[in-house]
């Protein structure tokens, strides 16, 4: 591979979701949209992916409280 070679990488596939959300948090990212001059969609799957990267998961309530 040389400085000239043209790079052709596969396409990551994405889907299609249909969500509901409060209105309060569209106008918050369409507000973050304007500002940062990204799409919403951008945004969400930004927002998507630093959550499950963060998730914590705790299999109940009571193992909560007990701690």
């Amino acid at each position: 591979m040389n400085n000239d070679d043209f790079i052709v990488t596969p396409k990551e596939k994405s889907v299609t979701i249909t969500i509901r959300v409060d209105k309060a948090i569209a106008d918050k990212l369409d507000e973050l949209a304007l500002q940062s001059d990204r799409s919403r969609n951008e945004l969400i799957n930004m927002a998507l992916d630093y959550a499950l990267k963060n998730v914590k998961f705790i299999s109940s309530t009571n193992e909560k409280k007990r701690k």
